[in-house]
């Protein structure tokens, strides 16, 4: 693509976020007067799909990870590169563990690219890849559901524990329930805050490692009952956590059953009949500053600890649907364009834009709020 149509191309998109925020409100393009409902809450619109046919190697894409001018998407057949408004796809035969690409990280540090597959994990580094398996080092499980760069370190849980990789020293430690305190040996998420590993144990509850004592303590549901939440706001809503994010002081825990929030001190559950959380069925989640954002199975959530704005694909069109929902009030609203489907798997986002990768290829929105 030349620069001309590069920035004819801009041009459009511009100029599409400003019709749908006139379509949306039916009024000029005022920032102040966008979306009053939605208060502080950032809104998106202006989606736009990639699938098989605009160069994705599947529509099926697990992880999005924003770095830079490219954006790296995980699916189910390579890892996508777009960069240049261009993909490239890397799959096995360039280096790649296994073609199922779960989750992506990048190193501040060092730039380099953390790969976690169905197989293994990936370092990806001047164009080379360098995978580590549970038979040529310490990893614990080559099934890498989630990996993070913590410094020097890099973080990753896995089907058989929580793994940590010290890339000055090359050592690794492994946790499991033989020496930290979860009750099997299957992690799904993991992120770090506040000088602290934060990792979502399936049927544990959150297990946190402190980096400078390196001692470990858990988060599960006190009530210890496995069907409901049966007292209100007493710590982690469900034992089975399918991940975590911190940010701003925060740790937000997804599950598939609701959210929680806790402070450091306080613990605040979500639910889909309390709430505007859309479904308590949570795939991932992510937080930047105050606001978190929820994959779920019926569309993508975001919340302020107030107000929530859900994004929804029509079934019958190509328009989607934006709900914002303050206490018992919803307001719902037509927008011309939509998420790329409701299953929503993984999240990203930079600048005035949000990536997500769905059950049916990735989309991008823009902030028109």
């Amino acid at each position: 693509m030349n620069n001309l149509s590069r920035i004819f191309h801009k041009a459009i998109k511009v100029l599409s976020a400003i019709l749908l925020t006139i379509y949306l409100t039916g009024s000029s393009f005022v920032e102040k007067d966008i979306f009053p409902e939605a208060g502080s809450m950032p809104v998106y619109g202006n989606w736009e799909t990639f699938t098989r046919k605009d160069g994705l190697p599947a529509d099926k894409a697990y992880c999005v990870r924003m770095d830079g001018d490219r954006v790296l998407v995980g699916t189910s057949a390579g890892l996508a590169v777009y960069e240049n408004d261009e993909w490239r796809t890397y799959t096995v035969e360039d280096g790649l563990a296994h073609p199922g690409v779960l989750s992506i990280d990048v190193s501040e540090l060092t730039g380099d690219v953390w790969i976690g597959t169905l197989g293994g994990l990936n370092r990806w580094s001047a164009g080379r890849f360098e995978t580590f398996t549970q038979f040529n080092s310490g990893l614990a499980n080559d099934v890498i559901y989630s990996v993070i760069c913590d410094g020097k370190d890099v973080w990753v849980a896995t089907g058989g524990g929580a793994g940590h990789y010290n890339t000055y020293t090359r050592e690794w430690g492994i946790y499991t329930e033989r020496n930290a305190p979860m009750h099997e040996p299957w992690t799904y998420g993991v992120c770090a805050g506040d000088k602290k590993i934060f990792i979502a144990a399936w049927g544990g509850g959150v297990i946190e490692y402190n980096t400078e004592t390196e001692h470990f303590r858990d988060y599960i549901d006190p009530d210890g009952e496995m069907e409901i939440d049966l007292f209100a706001d007493d710590g982690v809503v469900h034992d089975i956590t399918t991940g975590v994010s911190h940010a701003d002081g925060i740790l937000w825990v997804a599950t598939y059953f609701g959210l929680s929030r806790y402070d450091g001190a306080h613990w605040k559950g979500y639910f889909d009949h309390d709430s505007g959380l859309i479904s308590n069925f949570i795939n991932f989640l992510k937080a930047d500053g105050p606001v978190v954002y929820l994959c779920t199975d019926l569309g993508l959530c975001g919340f302020n600890g107030e107000t929530w704005v859900t994004y929804q694909r029509n079934e019958n069109d190509k328009k989607g649907k934006i709900l914002i929902t303050n206490g018992s009030e919803t307001k719902k609203l037509v927008a011309s364009t939509s998420i790329s489907h409701n299953f929503v798997i993984g999240v990203d986002f930079q600048g005035d834009e949000i990536w997500l990768a769905t059950s049916k290829g990735v989309c991008r929105g823009e902030r028109v709020k």
